[in-house]
This record gives structure tokens, C-alpha cells and sequence, in this order.
């Protein structure tokens, strides 16, 4: 019994002495380095982030000098059709009236020839 006790208390104070070196290697070495290294990443994205979005502006404003301005008339003009279009015939404009799915129901069953 003498014998067990002093295997326990061994692996236990082993236990102890491991865990305890473990804790003081994260707490000052391992969570010192992490923390400068966030505060690092923190830094640059906000150095980063400013210029990024010049940079966006910046090639949005040439896209859009660059563009013939007939096209950026006409793609507004067919956008205001089509908003028009939705806007008078609700969703039918899309998807057609009632009318016209049972015209094509009909127009699918006639087609089709038994074998």
C-alpha cells in the first residue's frame, strides 16, 4: 500500500511541476507574442483599409469616364423600361398572364403523340 501511495503522490506532484510549466510558458512567452502579433495585424488592416477603398473609388470613377456614354444611355434606358414594365403589370411581366400559361398548357398537351 506504501508503494501505491508513493506512485500516486510521484504522478501527481509530475503532474503539478508539468502543468505548472506549461501555464508559466503560455502566460509569458506564448500570450506576450500573440498579443503583439493582433495588435500588429490590427494596425495594418486599418493602414489598409483607406486605401483599399481609394483605390475602388478611384477605378470606379475611370470604368465609368472610359464607358461611351451611349451605352450608359442605353443600359438606363432599358432599365427604365423594364422598370416601368414591372411597375404597370406587376409580376406578370415576368412570368406572362393567365392567359399565356394556359395557352401553353394547351399547346404542350396537343404536341405530345401517344406510342
Amino acid at each position: 500500500m506504501e508503494f501505491g501511495l508513493m506512485l500516486l503522490a510521484q504522478a501527481s506532484i509530475t503532474a503539478l511541476v508539468v502543468l505548472g510549466v506549461l501555464a508559466g510558458f503560455w502566460f509569458k512567452v506564448v500570450r506576450p507574442y500573440l498579443d503583439r502579433k493582433v495588435e500588429e495585424l490590427i494596425e495594418a488592416s486599418r493602414e489598409i483599409e483607406p486605401g483599399v477603398t481609394r483605390g475602388v473609388k478611384a477605378g470606379v470613377a475611370e470604368t465609368l469616364r472610359e464607358l461611351p456614354e451611349s451605352t450608359v444611355k442605353e443600359s438606363t434606358r432599358q432599365f427604365l423600361k423594364f422598370g416601368s414594365g414591372l411597375f404597370e403589370n406587376g409580376l406578370s411581366s415576368f412570368l406572362g398572364s393567365a392567359a399565356d400559361l394556359e395557352r401553353q398548357s394547351r399547346g404542350n398537351g396537343a404536341d405530345q403523340r401517344p406510342d
